[in-house]
């Protein structure tokens, strides 16, 4: 599998300059189907065998670094920053303008996590004078992050107290509590399988920033009045999620980031048609769940997308 790299420039926003990167990989025989990935919170694509997957199920592949993470991080920007979710409109704009460019006639979305809240944003911009939206003929969403992990008082008084700080204060932060052994359960040095960068992802000590919050609190507010995406949805999650203070196995089975109830909630009011597929013994990053497991996440990805051309 040979990867292409193409750094795209933008107009300085509030911190200077400003890029993304998009990833690329072109199957052997010629193809007008693609998929593009874009990626969740403090993360970056390097789910290789993902790739692999589609294009040897005959999708040319592509994946977004977007702005001020992974690939895309410049020295004077701020880690995985962000004031609204809209902010990373351009590139994906670029990216599927590149894809068509390409001689894709049919474009698959694939969101992870935070990924995916903005993708379902995204996509329901068409209608409201969106540029490209209507190019996206599919959206799949990995573990969607449609609500906080916390209890209920958090999320109807704290975290709107909170984020609204950001409004006086742009780069307001505070420490990232974030699960303390989902990495563990991903990363190779520890009980998992995938060798990522751990300087790209780290798995401990990134700042949260109120502004990103509110950017995502006011995202997932927008889902839960209803978005009306015009396009087939498939939203697969794990069918548990875990909350141990300390190590279990469970862990490595389990979605031990988001409330999978909060996706089954609010997944129905993205879009007129949306499949909800439930994965036993997924992890939150469902695509590197354990190999039988991860291979029935693609199984049902493929078999869904062909289902609904």
């Amino acid at each position: 599998m040979e990867l292409v790299e193409r750094v795209f420039n933008f107009p300085d926003d509030y911190e200077g300059p400003v890029i993304s990167t998009l990833i690329s990989a072109q199957t052997p025989k010629k193809s007008e189907s693609a998929v593009l990935y874009i990626h969740g919170y403090i993360d970056y694509f390097f789910q290789l065998h993902m790739a692999e997957v589609f294009l040897q199920a005959g999708y040319n592949f592509y994946a977004l670094d977007l702005r001020k993470y992974g690939r895309s991080l410049l020295e004077h920007q701020h880690f995985n920053y962000c004031r609204d979710m809209k902010e990373y409109y351009p590139e994906i704009d670029q990216a599927i303008e590149t894809i068509r460019s390409e001689g894709n006639s049919f474009i698959a979305m694939i969101g992870h996590s935070t990924g995916g809240l903005l993708a379902s944003l995204y996509c329901a911009e068409d209608g409201q004078g969106g540029k490209n939206r209507i190019y996206v003929n599919q959206l799949i969403l990995n573990s969607p992050f449609l609500e906080f992990n916390t209890p209920w008082f958090v999320r109807a008084v704290g975290i709107p107290l909170i984020s609204s700080v950001s409004r006086l204060f742009p780069y307001a932060k505070m420490k990232n509590v974030l699960s303390p052994y989902y990495a563990v359960s991903v990363h190779k040095s520890m009980k998992g399988e995938w060798d990522y960068d751990l300087k790209l992802k780290p798995s401990e000590g990134v700042p949260l920033y109120l502004a990103w919050l509110r950017a995502v609190r006011l995202g997932q507010k927008r889902v839960k009045r209803g978005l009306k995406i015009a396009v087939p949805v498939l939203v697969m999650h794990s069918e548990r999620s875990s909350w141990e203070k300390e190590w279990d196995d469970i862990i490595a089975r389990s979605d031990a980031v988001l409330d999978v109830r909060h996706i089954k909630k609010y997944a129905p009011r993205l879009a007129h048609s949306v499949t909800l597929a439930e994965i036993p013994e997924g992890l939150h990053d469902l695509v590197l769940s354990r190999e039988p497991v991860r291979n029935r996440v693609f199984s049902f990805m493929l078999d869904w997308i062909s289902k609904k051309r």
